[in-house]
């Protein structure tokens, strides 16, 4: 119900006049590749470039329920670019947690303002790295339509951290479904997270600081489909 009201609201603005206040010259001057240009083809090397031109390593994501302190990977460039340049142009500020799974995952970047129900859909190629695995804390970025998408390409806004349990090296090693190493064993069972994603999605970052926040997401009340029964929108800063 409550996406279906904000959908007749929308519908109901179409029919509205168009603001009088122009976008401000601030908004028009953010460096970066145009959004509406993008495809799955064209986005890898644009936002390479963008990536060596504004580079960024740790952003900020405010909620509710307190801020996250995030690192992104160097060796998953394109994920890290999309993602600095989709923070700087305020693309974030209007989406929010829009699917939690207690013990598994907490999922945002659900577009529901203005300027992201106009975002043009890319996705991205996976950057699937060893050293980067579902562990609890791990930032990765979600996929869609499975049967049509033999790639793996990543969503360009959907991201989430894995929650995830503890689980002893034999739980690890049957959802993983492949040789764990001796590091992951260790930290899926000390730490804990969701090994069957491994080698699934791209893992391009983890929680520096407000693990704490995630698990409070997590716990949060939730409607029949995941989404938080009280909206938790987000807004991301880059740091550096």
């Amino acid at each position: 119900m409550k996406r279906l009201f904000l959908l007749l609201l929308l519908a109901a603005g179409c029919n509205q006049a168009p603001p009088a206040t122009a976008p401000t010259a601030a908004a028009r001057e953010i460096p970066g590749p145009d959004l509406a240009t993008l495809t799955d083809s064209a986005a890898p090397a644009a936002l390479l470039a963008y990536g060596r031109q504004h580079p960024g390593s740790e952003v900020l994501i405010k909620t509710r329920l307190g801020n996250i302190r995030v690192k992104l990977y160097d060796d998953t460039p394109v994920h890290k670019a999309n993602f600095l340049l989709l923070a700087r142009k305020g693309v974030f500020d209007e989406t929010m947690f829009n699917r939690v799974v207690k013990d598994f995952a907490v999922q945002g970047g659900q577009t529901y303002g203005a300027r992201t129900i106009r975002l043009k859909r890319y996705r991205l190629p996976p950057e699937f790295r060893p050293d980067h695995f579902h562990k609890k804390g791990a930032l990765g970025m979600a996929r869609y339509d499975d049967e049509q998408n033999p790639g793996r390409l990543s969503s360009n806004t959907d991201f989430y951290f894995v929650v995830g349990e503890k689980l002893d090296p034999n739980q690890s090693q049957a959802m993983a479904g492949r040789k764990l190493t001796p590091a992951q064993v260790k930290a899926y069972a000390t730490v804990g997270g969701v090994p069957s994603l491994d080698g699934q999605y791209t893992v391009f970052g983890e929680i520096l600081e407000g693990q704490d926040v995630v698990d409070k997401i997590a716990n949060e009340p939730v409607e029949p489909d995941k989404w938080p029964v009280k909206d938790i929108s987000l807004k991301v800063e880059v740091l550096k």
